[in-house]
């Protein structure tokens, strides 16, 4: 016994001097220099915001200063490159969008893979989408547009891009309930606004941080949304899977990333330290505000979500043949 344990003594060591510089990281993080995340759209957006809104309390809980840095562009996949490039010290993540799990399939020749380069944190929250419509349209109901999009012709909507949630999301719908619908891609959320206000698109499909603003001024009609369970902040609103379309679920989501190789004890530190963050009433309340319903949990449960996107969506946009702008 005692000679079997000597033999196994060499490896043992070689072991151990492999993960000292590992070990030798985390201990001293985040000690070295400040923390950067990276926010994968331009500043204003509900990526920006959910970044600074992370920032302030994250520096105060590590002892070191967080700085979000926006890098915009190709749906996000700018920033997500650069993410996935970076040092994997700890001092680089990013903060990114649903746009993250239509990428892969939706951009051709990314400088990175989604699965491989990058790995997840945490899933900071979900929300809805909404369907709506202009308030003097004909449409009073999910089931009007419904029976609209089964005739001939076919019904047009707007969305804040080809290739956004919302195109995908209205693309699923259509092929699932033998329905035609028309996409009209906007520049963003401030020119579909724009034209559903004053009736030149029909309907339009955007997060409830977009749309909820003209729902509660009386502008906008919902029609329904396109998570499995009702928005808390649209009640009485119907889902589209309660519609006549079960199972049909396509939420908005957030959640923060990692240069792949980063040290499991920092991924792990994170996790735990942004966890706290999102169980803070205040925190919650600001997500709330937004239309984000907070969810947390282990980077495994972030990894299964955001895998499960790619799975969902990339069908989509191969069935589809959906290109991005």
């Amino acid at each position: 016994m005692k000679r079997h344990i000597l033999r196994l003594l060499p490896a043992l060591f070689a072991v151990a001097c492999a993960m000292a510089p590992q070990w030798a990281l985390a201990q001293a993080w985040p000690t070295k220099q400040p923390i950067k995340l990276v926010a994968v759209f331009p500043p204003g957006g509900s990526v920006d915001q959910v970044a600074r809104l992370l920032a302030q309390p994250l520096s105060t809980q590590l002892g070191q200063n967080v700085i979000v840095d926006n890098k915009g562009g190709a749906s996000g996949s700018i920033g997500a490159a650069a993410v996935a490039a970076a040092a994997p010290d700890g001092y680089t993540f990013a903060v990114v969008f649903d746009t993250h799990g239509v990428n892969p399939s939706l951009i051709p020749g990314l400088p990175f893979d989604s699965r491989k380069d990058l790995a997840p944190v945490v899933l900071i929250g979900t929300g809805a989408m909404v369907l709506a419509t202009q308030a003097e349209s004909n449409f009073k109901s999910f089931a009007d547009v419904v029976a609209a999009a089964r005739q001939k012709n076919g019904v047009n909507y707007g969305s804040i891009g080809s290739g956004s949630l919302g195109h995908l999301a209205m693309a699923l719908l259509a092929r699932s309930g033998g329905m035609e619908f028309q996409h009209i891609p906007y520049k963003g959320g401030g020119p579909l606004m724009n034209d559903a206000l004053a009736g030149h698109v029909p309907l339009a499909i955007g997060s409830v941080f977009l749309v909820k603003p003209q729902i509660d001024g009386k502008r906008l009609r919902a029609l329904a949304v396109t998570t499995s369970t009702r928005s808390p902040h649209l009640p009485g609103v119907p889902t589209m899977a309660e519609s006549g379309f079960a199972g049909f679920d396509a939420p908005a989501w957030w959640a923060v990333l990692a240069p792949a190789k980063t040290p499991p004890e920092i991924l792990k530190r994170m996790n735990e330290e942004l966890n706290r963050i999102l169980r803070q009433a205040d925190i919650a309340k600001r997500l709330d505000a937004q239309g984000i319903d907070v969810v947390g949990g282990t980077p495994d449960a972030a990894r299964v979500f955001i895998e499960r996107q790619m799975d969902i969506w990339g069908k989509v946009v191969k069935d589809n043949n959906i290109k991005a702008d």
